[in-house]
């Protein structure tokens, strides 16, 4: 049994439901020489499943044909590394930064082997290939220039698409070798009428305020919204839990009750119980503690940026106006070390530490610089 959010997954352009505009522009890119292609946008916006549109408008069905191979790469150091890669007849798919600091070979190797080799299928409308990497911001620069020197080299046989959250830990050579394609996250409105399609192929009866609901609580992530909703559908069939409350109905923000009828991942309660936490006691040992939920979070694959921002959201709910903008400031200074540093665990601690002492001077009242 599968998720809704695989289950009813676009297969083609046309069946996108928001963002036709860009759409239009893929479909007539697919039937010229197609070029190099950085697509960026929130998580969620759906940018792999209008990678995975143009693919099947550049080759065919032939690319719904899937298989999952666990290849080994060898580094310089002679240490072997292995990558789960995706691959049909005329694209593979991979995550090269799962290899940490040896991302670099993992580029080097499969793209060169890809590049090549000619397209077996003499039917294929396209005489290339194409190589699909997953999270390209977050690979090191050595794996960005070895990309990049490949992209040159092997341009007649081999077609790169990226995907990535944002362009900003992307070297300028590799973002002027390739078209750019943002994939802005979808409105409340669209997110609602992909919500009551699921809700219509899977014949539920979704109220009105459960989609709005819904659509406000995953802000701008559309996977996030469907699996509230089969979670919500898991627990309450007849959705009557969810009341259509005077926040959903007057637009403003949600009431504690409106989002605790929805199912939330156990990782969001926690680190809101950290802000709890953190705004609960300022003391060397409430830091101890707070930093062994930040660990908690860590070791569960939670990433360091969504673990601030989360964080974040929760204290602005709870502190007072005159220290909302030392919050929200602090937060971005340390989003910024994260994507500097290399250990997330430090400038985490330091987020919490620095929002400590911000709202124990505010308690004091004694001005904070």
């Amino acid at each position: 049994m599968s998720l809704l959010v695989d289950k009813w997954r676009p297969k083609t352009l046309d069946e996108l439901a928001y963002h036709e505009d860009l759409s239009e522009r893929l479909r007539a890119l697919a039937q010229t020489d197609f070029p190099h292609t950085l697509f960026y946008g929130p998580s969620g916006a759906g940018k792999k499943t209008r990678i995975m549109c143009t693919l099947k408008e550049l080759f065919g069905p032939g690319v719904d044909k899937l298989r999952i191979e666990q290849r080994t790469f060898l580094t310089p150091s002679k240490r072997k590394i292995e990558i789960n890669v995706v691959q049909s007849n005329y694209h593979i798919e991979l995550t090269p930064s799962d290899a940490g600091n040896w991302d670099r070979s993992v580029v080097q190797e499969v793209l060169k082997d890809i590049a090549q080799t000619q397209q077996v299928d003499l039917n294929a409308k396209k005489r290339f290939k194409v190589v699909i990497i997953n999270e390209a911001d977050l690979l090191s620069r050595d794996a960005q220039s070895a990309l990049r020197r490949t992209m040159e080299k092997f341009t007649a046989n081999l077609r790169v698409i990226l995907c990535a959250n944002s362009t900003s830990r992307i070297i300028g050579p590799i973002r002027s070798r390739c078209l750019l394609l943002r994939v802005g996250a979808p409105s409340e409105a669209e997110i609602c009428k992909v919500l009551a399609y699921a809700a219509k192929k899977e014949r539920l009866s979704l109220p009105e305020h459960v989609a709005t609901l819904l659509a406000r609580i995953s802000q701008g992530n559309l996977r996030r919204a469907l699996l509230s909703l089969e979670a919500l559908h898991t627990q309450d069939p007849t959705f009557k839990t969810v009341s259509a409350s005077h926040s959903l109905l007057t637009g403003t923000k949600q009431s504690a009750s409106d989002l605790d009828s929805v199912p939330r991942p156990d990782w969001e309660k926690y680190a809101g119980r950290a802000a709890e936490k953190i705004l609960g006691e300022q003391t060397p040992e409430r830091l101890l503690e707070v930093r062994g939920m930040l660990y908690e979070l860590l070791v569960h694959c939670i990433p360091a940026p969504l673990i601030i921002s989360t964080i974040s959201k929760r204290l602005m709910d709870r502190v007072d106006e005159e220290i909302k903008a030392d919050v929200v400031y602090w937060a971005a200074f340390y989003e910024h070390r994260l994507r500097l540093g290399s250990k997330p665990i430090f400038h985490l601690e330091a987020f919490c530490a620095r929002i400590m002492s911000v709202y124990k001077q505010h308690l004091l009242g004694i001005g904070f610089d």
